[in-house]
């Protein structure tokens, strides 16, 4: 919108230059009136742009030009009159290329910053992607832990079911060893009992004294 009004903005610059141009019969009271309207309808278009607002001292002083054109213009300073009639189209092009200008900038801006929010916005979903990934991984880790957990708490029961069904150990025995002596002539006898728990018995039975008579009885009891 703003392009279209500065090309016709334009076009009223060149109807004032082509009015000025016209041939000298045609009277500088006609030419200034001419110059007047021109900068009359280019200060419109400034003001209906916004330059009033954006670009107000340049505006004020095209605004300013025009009315001493016509004060010119009236008082029969016709030359003067066109003189300020052509500056204050030139005032009021300036103003209209001052609101162009931020305008452009201010475009430029607002693109900067929605590239930078797009950006912003990617920056954001690759970390929430690595952040998701990073958690699946401890999961995962989690859930090998978890298992191996098991397999060793399952090996565990196995080797406390296997040593539960081992037969016991075997009993020792129990030897008992009676060793009864007898005294020629003295008509007493002397007994000795012993009794020991081994797995292995070997009795060895020395010859006793001519004198003395040597009974050994051996028994084996198992527990």
């Amino acid at each position: 919108m703003v392009r279209n009004i500065l090309v016709t903005s334009l076009l009223a610059s060149s109807a004032a230059v082509l009015a000025l141009a016209t041939p000298a019969q045609a009277g500088k009271g006609d030419r200034a009136r001419e110059a007047i309207a021109a900068a009359e309808a280019k200060l419109h278009t400034a003001e209906t742009l916004g330059t009033g607002v954006e670009v107000p001292a340049a505006t004020a002083a095209a605004r300013a030009a025009l009315a001493t054109a016509r004060e010119d213009l009236a008082s029969g300073h016709k030359s003067a009159s066109i003189d300020d009639a052509i500056r204050a189209s030139a005032l009021a092009d300036t103003a209209i290329g001052e609101l162009q200008r931020r305008k452009n900038e201010d475009l430029a801006a607002r693109q900067a910053n929605e590239r930078a929010r797009v950006e912003a916005a990617h920056d954001q979903a690759a970390t929430a992607q690595q952040q998701a990934a990073e958690a699946n991984a401890r999961a995962e880790a989690a859930e090998q832990a978890a298992a191996s957990s098991a397999a060793d708490a399952a090996a565990a029961r196995s080797a406390a079911a296997a040593a539960q069904a081992q037969p016991a150990p075997a009993q020792p025995t129990q030897v008992e060893t009676t060793v009864t002596t007898q005294q020629r002539g003295a008509g007493t006898a002397h007994h000795a009992t012993a009794k020991t728990r081994v797995t292995k018995h070997t009795t060895t039975t020395l010859s006793p004294p001519p004198s003395d008579q040597v009974t050994t009885t051996t028994s084996v009891t198992a527990h």
